[in-house]
């Protein structure tokens, strides 16, 4: 079972009373006495989101009163598992089995604590499995959150390439998936030039990890993620502030490595491929210089017109290698741009593609899942803006404006042969708190794209 949820009650149980806003006057009416002059002398309001804990005869704490004033959703009572007493608690209200693995999920998220280096001393209180939910699903999406949010969370002299290798082994492990490393001077030799360029000024040598799982017969789905796990924006150096996030800027392969975690667990009928471009973009004697000349795995040349824009070289190398396998879809993850940003805002994955059904498909999965998504345009006509005078393709665009187009537009250079490809660029942070979502690395787009992937390729999600 997951984090703070339990497959049955016990004799110290705690119900939880769900009240809806409208029909907390009918509700009270049907209360013993004591609970009404309880919730008088409280001042309590009844106002959706809010709760009150109630005695029973001996005025010792027995119940929870919560007020909802909309549908029961995945947030809902996910900041009670860390404000209420430690106990166990279960969930009194009629709901659907959707809405009960939901609310499991979102218990469990709200316990999670980054306790790496200081110890913790919160007490999450234990929640009983609503009547009705999916545990497998409810286990695995915690569990992928959990993976995702701690390998964002870690620092960079904690989690550099060498690293997330051995993270992304480990859960190949688990599966008994296959993994390749090529790390190096082997980068040049297997036809990954730019991730090599990038990478190569670190004292923790650039790598690609490959990671294959399933039939090989079964529809291919492949996942990119971006792996910079430290940017200093190269030559094109970032100032100090800039730099202070940096160790988010592997979220990418965080969230696929999250993905992959719950599409083998659930056993998902595909052959699935995992392609992580792991560097750190540093400086010193050998790094790669504004007005360089790359030329990527696929043959195109590309000036450096900004070594801050190192992730989309990485990318391209690593999409050319899984656009060669004609993947059925193709997912490509990052914290790509400050564009995207400024577009969208902090809390959803800018998303682009060229493939109308498979957005279709994915925004009403975001919707249901509460996990937003935002389609922006690849729109050909700023394609002028990544031009280059000496070579094929520029790294950085000719203007400010447009900058999360044009690095999808980027992208799309090196995406040929695929059934279907979408591209997030994403924050894979959150720099407020939320209930579930404390301020951290976070999983963008995790259970959107689980819910598409796996209805697409199965009957059940």
């Amino acid at each position: 079972m997951t984090p703070n949820i339990v497959s049955a009650a016990n004799t110290e149980t705690h119900p939880i009373f769900v009240v809806e806003k409208s029909q907390f006057d009918d509700w009270l009416i049907s209360q013993p006495e004591q609970w009404q002059n309880w919730i008088k002398s409280q001042g309590f309001e009844a106002e959706g989101g809010r709760h009150l804990l109630l005695p029973n005869e001996t005025s010792q704490f027995s119940s929870v009163l919560y007020i909802r004033s909309k549908e029961l959703s995945i947030w809902s009572l996910a900041d009670l598992s860390m404000k209420l007493p430690k106990g166990t608690y279960a969930l009194e209200a009629e709901i659907s089995p959707k809405q009960a693995t939901d609310i499991a999920i979102g218990w469990s998220l709200g316990t999670y604590v980054f306790d790496r280096y200081k110890e913790s001393k919160a007490e999450p209180a234990q929640l009983v499995l609503p009547s009705g939910a999916d545990a497998a699903l409810v286990q695995r999406t915690v569990k992928a959150t959990y993976l995702v949010r701690d390998l964002i969370n870690i620092p960079a002299a904690d989690m550099g390439p060498s690293a997330l290798e051995a993270a992304a082994s480990q859960i190949a492990g688990e599966f008994e998936a296959r993994q390749g490393n090529i790390v190096g001077s082997d980068l040049i030799t297997y036809h990954y030039p730019m991730v090599h360029a990038v990478g190569r000024a670190a004292a923790d040598p650039p790598r690609v990890i490959d990671i294959t799982w399933g039939n090989p017969d079964a529809p291919k789905v492949t996942l990119v993620g971006k792996g910079v796990c430290f940017d200093t924006g190269g030559l094109d150096i970032k100032p100090s502030a800039g730099m202070l996030m940096m160790k988010k800027d592997m979220g990418g392969a965080a969230t696929v490595l999250g993905l992959a975690h719950m599409i083998m667990d659930a056993a998902l009928p595909v052959r699935l491929r995992v392609l992580i471009p792991a560097v750190e973009n540093s400086i010193s004697g050998n790094a790669y210089r504004p007005g360089d000349v790359l030329t990527s795995r696929n043959g195109k040349t590309v000036e450096i017109g900004n070594t801050d824009a190192e992730g989309r070289l990485v990318l391209a190398d690593a999409l050319t290698a899984a656009d060669d396998d004609e993947p059925d879809l193709l997912i490509d993850m990052a914290t790509l741009t400050g564009a995207a940003r400024v577009a969208v805002g902090t809390e959803i994955s800018a998303t682009f593609t060229d493939d109308d059904e498979l957005f279709a498909a994915l925004a009403a999965h975001a919707e249901i899942e509460a996990d937003p998504v935002w389609r922006l345009p690849l729109w050909d006509g700023y394609r002028h803006l990544i031009d280059s005078k000496i070579a094929d393709i520029n790294n950085a665009g000719s203007s400010s404006f447009g900058g999360a187009i044009t690095a999808g537009l980027f992208l799309k250079e090196f995406v040929e042969k695929s059934k279907s490809w979408v591209h997030f660029d994403i924050m894979a942070y959150n720099s407020r708190s939320r209930p579930g979502r404390p301020i951290g690395g976070e999983a963008f787009a995790l259970r959107a794209l689980y819910a598409m992937i796996s209805a697409r390729y199965s009957v059940a999600p």
